[in-house]
């Protein structure tokens, strides 16, 4: 069984997400099973995700069809708790490794906006499955994350 990796994409560039996505395409053109999680991203089409199914299956916790920075700080709240049962469904594909890749998109920004501590992401990371993979993306890379990370990939704009 080989042992999975944790990688992150974080910086200012555009493509963190789309990277993410071709490694979740590789392992399922493999007959790998791919899982990912997005965070404060506003609603965009997914339709074409549902092409992908069953080996690559998206997930939002979140309810409102805008970005998080646009709501109300009561939107905010409600959607914290929307956030947090999604790092908990993390925790869950984590610890009984029922997929070979989770992606957890924009999961950097979650600890940007105070919504959970760095621990609360190492922690779930700490309790994943040998041999699954992960991939976090946002803008900004904490210590504790480069920490337990094995491959970082920072992308920068030019301008």
């Amino acid at each position: 069984m080989e042992k999975g990796t944790i990688q992150v994409y974080y910086g200012n560039g555009q493509g963190k997400s789309a990277a993410a996505l071709g490694n979740a395409i590789r392992f399922a053109s493999q007959g790998k099973k791919c899982i990912i999680i997005q965070f404060l991203k506003s609603e965009t089409n997914t339709e074409y995700f549902e092409k992908l199914e069953p080996e690559i299956k998206l997930f939002r916790f979140e309810r409102s069809k805008d970005g998080f920075e646009d709501l109300t700080e009561e939107q905010k709240q409600e959607e914290k708790i929307n956030i947090l049962n999604g790092l908990n469904y993390a925790k869950k594909v984590l610890g009984t490794g029922e997929c070979d890749l989770l992606v957890l998109d924009e999961i950097l920004g979650v600890l940007d906006e105070g919504i959970v501590a760095e621990e609360d992401i190492t922690g779930a990371l700490e309790g994943k499955s040998i041999a699954t993979n992960v991939i976090l993306t946002g803008q900004n890379l904490s210590e504790g994350i480069l920490k337990t990370a094995d491959n970082v990939l920072k992308i920068e704009s030019e301008k």
